[in-house]
């Protein structure tokens, strides 16, 4: 029953926000249009309102906001913009309040108030410059219905009043379009900040999980990781291994060509390395020209293998700042971790196994 309601609000509201969005504005819309043809209704039973011109209204208002559901629901085909969509609704939702302020007799101020509240509402959908045109064209709208109403039949419309209403209907409606225009500004300039804290937590939160220079993650992801793997571990049993890597005489790059070149060195091989990752390996910059390799559900052979890639990988990327001589080489040690073991007693293996490899003549894998 619940997969069912699911998916009958999927067919109604699709599965993009913005259009649930645009349809939930819709839906109060519709709300407003039917509270007002029930206060049509009242008037027409008490004798207060025109039977036939109210039910006119009644059908006209019903036909258009099915027509403009229709509109909303097909705007992912038509690719309307929100101001494209909300303009024409508040014309017809304006013209429709007009339309029963000229049918509603002695009772016809009280669709001031409700034009007022339409105003309102078609005003936090709109641009400040759109509400404004909007408002110009309601007081225009209204105008003109309220001189043919005081020229036509002045003794149910007598002019002076109708000039009144219309003075506190400008009054009201320009003031409220200005105050709404101030209140979607403040709202725009909150979204744009919150956006740039969202922007900034991300950014910090980058920073708290790469390393700056080689953009791999750094040591401290690296340990989170490591937990979170620990864990999954456990529960499925998949083999793992550890690669511990260390470029080969680093120090005399650095004495030879200066800290510059280090640290293009360090850039080199994170592109290099990085080409020969699948996606769920994890390279982390472990410590000065140091690196650790997570290497999931992967045996020590094909550990080794892909370390081995990985090497001729980085020994081919061209490196300008060396010269076109020389390259970059590297040294490791490989570990596959035990059932049960601790990552940190991996890595004292993979580090044991990387310090024979360097004591064996460098650029070489050894396994521990």
């Amino acid at each position: 029953m619940a997969a069912n309601r699911t998916g009958l609000m999927r067919i109604v509201l699709g599965s993009d926000p913005l259009l649930a969005r645009l349809i939930g504005y819709w839906a109060a819309t519709a709300a407003l249009y039917l509270i007002c043809a029930v206060l049509l209704l009242v008037q027409v039973r008490i004798g207060t309102a025109d039977p036939e011109l109210a039910i006119w209204l009644i059908g006209a208002g019903l036909t258009g906001i099915t027509f403009f559901a229709g509109v909303v629901r097909a705007n992912p085909v038509l690719k309307l913009r929100p101001s494209q969509l909300a303009v024409p609704q508040s014309l017809f939702a304006v013209a429709c309040n007009i339309g029963a302020y000229a049918v509603t007799g002695p009772l016809r101020g009280g669709w001031l108030m409700f034009l007022l509240v339409v105003m309102v509402f078609c005003a936090f959908s709109l641009r400040p410059r759109h509400a404004m045109m909007l408002c110009a064209a309601a007081l225009g709208m209204l105008g003109c219905t309220m001189a043919y109403l005081a020229g036509t039949d002045p003794a149910a419309y007598p002019p002076r009043v109708e000039a009144m209403h219309f003075a506190f209907a400008a009054c009201t409606l320009i003031a409220v379009t200005l105050l709404t225009g101030e209140m979607n500004k403040l709202r725009s300039r909150l979204m744009r900040q919150k956006q740039d804290l969202v922007d900034a937590m991300a950014t910090i939160r980058k920073l708290a999980t790469l390393d700056e220079l080689t953009s791999l993650a750094n040591r401290r992801h690296m340990n989170e990781v490591l937990v979170e793997q620990e864990r999954r571990h456990e529960a499925a049993g998949q083999p793992t291994c550890i690669a511990l890597i260390d470029l080969d005489f680093f120090k005399s790059v650095n004495d030879r060509f200066g800290h510059a070149a280090g640290d293009a060195v360090l850039r080199s091989f994170s592109n290099a390395a990085r080409s020969e990752l699948r996606g769920q390996d994890v390279l982390a910059r472990w410590g000065g020209e140091e690196f650790l390799l997570l290497l999931p559900g992967t045996q020590l052979e094909q550990a080794r293998l892909a370390v081995q890639r990985m090497a001729e990988r980085v020994a081919a990327a061209p490196l300008a700042e060396l010269g076109n001589d020389l390259r970059i080489t590297f040294s490791a040690g490989l570990a596959q971790r035990r059932p049960g073991e601790p990552f940190a007693d991996t890595i004292t293996r993979a580090d044991k196994a990387l310090y024979h490899a360097k004591s064996s003549g460098r650029n070489r894998i050894s396994e521990g």
